[in-house]
């Protein structure tokens, strides 16, 4: 099979290489959140691993974002205010809990 030859879809950009992420696309990408964007548009937005964005979330990068990006999110859909969970995301865990064994002993 030649790859050469693959057309890539017109509704989807081309693969290029990830461009690193701004303090600017850390505030995009909050306000994007709570307008709940789907993560898979954000990736290919930004060009970016999905990881990167839960870094963004989480806080690990560009800390200062969401403070930024809630004040503007406040400005531009204050309808919004009461629908939106401003806060970090929390990860689940997959793993079982060791106390829910002695459940079914």
């Amino acid at each position: 099979m030649n790859f050469a030859s693959i057309q890539v879809p017109a509704d989807r950009p081309p693969v290029s290489s990830p461009r690193a992420l701004t303090e600017a696309d850390a505030i995009d990408i909050w306000i994007a959140r709570w307008l709940r964007a789907r993560r898979v548009d954000l990736c290919r937005r930004y060009q970016c691993d999905p990881r990167r964005l839960y870094e963004i979330w989480e806080g690990q990068r560009f800390p200062a974002a969401r403070e930024k990006a809630w004040a503007l999110f406040q400005e531009q859909y204050p309808a919004l205010l009461d629908r939106v969970d401003p806060g970090f995301h929390r990860r689940v865990p997959r793993g079982r809990h060791p106390d829910q064994l002695e459940m079914f002993c």
